[in-house]
């Protein structure tokens, strides 16, 4: 289902599609505030509602904090809303790659803190008596190859041994031989598989907005929409315990936030560089199909391949169930969407032949850091600044889990995960030094766009479409054409660093090939590491 031609569209999401958990959630039932008038103090700034965001609020607030939230659109308008549900210690990584990267000890400390991220939401959704069909679900991964292919059996090999150490890291795992899903009743046999236990699938949509039902009733905490971050920066001296250091968060409309500190939850930092670059930036895509209810196992799906297909189920109706299908990742604006629903839904059909039909079509953003962790804790250069960052596909479980870490880290609590995630480690860095490389060279390559053209004339444009238009090859216009066939045109230079933006059909976007940031149809920022939106052409 896609939204596009409503003009709120982008204020609520990051894309013109709809994801399936608007069936039960829809953008007008959340709870509504008010834009920043005014300058305040507070004792912490969260910048960003998603997952991340909302959880740190939540742990700082019960733990007696004063706390602001300010989002630039609506709330809960980012990535968490165009996931896929999963909460899992299954991470996508895998523990075998996690284990070379940060040793033994990392890997365990992974396995504990996204196994407490998932039980958390467990916790905090029975203390709030919050309805988001929060459940345990059995996750299996199986080979991306049918039995009797060579590529099967060494898959097998390495999920045998995924499944080995994820058991000695404390996971309840295992291999099992003859792995049957029941509804798999198509014709390609992935018979055999690693088994994870305890996984838990939820609405997270509706769940966040539970937790802001609360929130909202706390004197300690208040949230500001439609109120764009502009920058931040620490003022004052600290040192040897002497002085004083508090943060100053400016907004675009020229107000300011003083606070003790401040939490970047905006999915990627909104700055120029740090752990911009040591992270990718990968688009994924689901669909939503119906099933017959009680037809597929309630369960999680993935299978091995690099752009792995990933599966579960949420509510519909009194018929049906969804079947959520999601992959077909790639690197934003390197390549296009296109037959990545068709491919999905193929997929789905081959092996779930009591599929219906497909009521949601949707994409989302993953940020790949080159180590395989996220990114939690103090901001490179900074004493009073938080980032929560770096997902790697597990975005859910990394932001419940940043609630906990940040509030630890702000009360001066110690905590055994923090090494692992903090943005200023350097070890399994310097480890990946090669693919950071790889990855800058392969991104730095997209700068010759400056010298290309999409289209040739604003008259190719079909209505509803958009393209570069770059005729003197050094100020490339983004040209949008409307459903009516008005012409909407700004510059195509991003404003993080000066990538020239690539048309999203799928999502009516302008995505930059860069860095990530992404715009609307007209040009709004949705996405960092960019602040601002797409200036007008000159």
């Amino acid at each position: 289902m896609s939204s596009a031609a409503n003009p709120q569209q982008f204020m609520q999401t990051s894309g013109a599609t709809d994801a399936v958990w608007i069936h039960k959630d829809k953008y007008a039932s959340r709870p509504e505030f008010q834009a920043l008038k005014a300058s305040m103090k507070t004792d912490v700034c969260v910048i960003g509602s998603g997952i991340s965001g909302i959880s740190v609020a939540y742990e700082l607030v019960k733990r007696g904090k004063e706390v602001i939230m300010i989002e630039a659109r609506d709330i809960i308008s980012g990535e968490t809303g165009r996931t896929s549900g999963h909460l899992a210690n299954a991470l996508d990584d895998h523990y075998v790659e996690i284990k070379k990267k940060h040793g033994l000890e990392g890997a365990k400390a992974a396995a504990d803190s996204h196994t407490w991220a998932l039980n958390r939401v467990g916790e905090i959704s029975h203390e709030l008596s919050i309805d988001c069909e929060y459940r345990h679900v059995p996750g299996y991964e199986i080979s991306q190859w049918p039995v009797g292919d060579k590529k099967h059996d060494e898959d097998l090999k390495e999920l045998k041994e995924e499944a080995k150490l994820a058991k000695e890291l404390g996971i309840d795992a295992e291999y099992k031989d003859g792995l049957a899903i029941k509804g798999w009743n198509g014709k390609p046999d992935q018979r055999d598989g690693a088994i994870f236990h305890h996984q838990a699938a939820f609405h997270p949509t509706l769940y966040l907005v539970g937790i802001l039902n609360w929130l909202q009733e706390q004197p300690n905490f208040s949230c500001f929409t439609r109120t764009r971050m502009l920058s931040f920066a620490e003022k004052g001296t600290e040192l040897l315990g002497f002085g004083h250091k508090q943060v100053e968060v400016k907004t675009e409309e020229g107000h300011t936030i003083e606070c003790e500190y401040a939490v970047d939850a905006t999915c990627i930092p909104l700055q120029k560089l740090s752990v911009i670059t040591e992270v990718e930036y990968n688009r994924t895509y689901a669909i939503a199909i119906r099933v017959p209810k009680g037809s597929v196992e309630d369960c999680f799906i993935y299978d091995s391949a690099e752009n792995y297909k990933y599966v579960r189920l949420t509510a519909c109706d009194d018929k049906d169930d969804y079947m959520i299908v999601g992959g077909c990742d790639h690197a934003v604006g390197q390549e296009g969407p296109a037959g990545r629903f068709e491919e999905l839904e193929t997929w789905t059909r081959e092996r779930f032949p009591q599929a219906g039909s497909v009521d949601y079509r949707w994409s989302g953003q993953i940020i790949e850091p080159a180590d395989y962790m996220g990114f939690i804790g103090k901001n490179q250069g900074n004493e009073r600044v938080f980032i929560i960052t770096g997902d790697s596909g597990n975005g859910l479980t990394h932001g419940v889990l940043a609630g906990k870490l940040i509030a630890d880290e702000i009360e001066g609590i110690d905590n055994t995960w923090a090494s692992l995630y903090s943005p200023k480690r350097v070890t399994s860095i310097l480890k990946s030094a090669k693919d950071v490389i790889q990855h800058d060279l392969s991104i730095n390559t997209e700068y010759k766009r400056f010298l290309q053209s999409d289209i040739t004339d604003i008259e190719d444009l079909a209505p509803g479409s958009g393209g570069v238009l770059n005729p003197t090859m050094s100020k490339p216009i983004a040209v949008y054409k409307t459903e009516n066939g008005e012409v909407v045109k700004m510059s195509a230079l991003c404003p993080h660093l000066k990538g020239v933006v690539c048309w999203n059909p799928a999502e009516k976007s302008w995505d930059c090939p860069v860095h990530g940031s992404r715009f609307s149809n007209k040009g709004l920022c949705v996405m960092g590491p960019a602040k601002a939106n797409l200036a007008p052409a000159e």
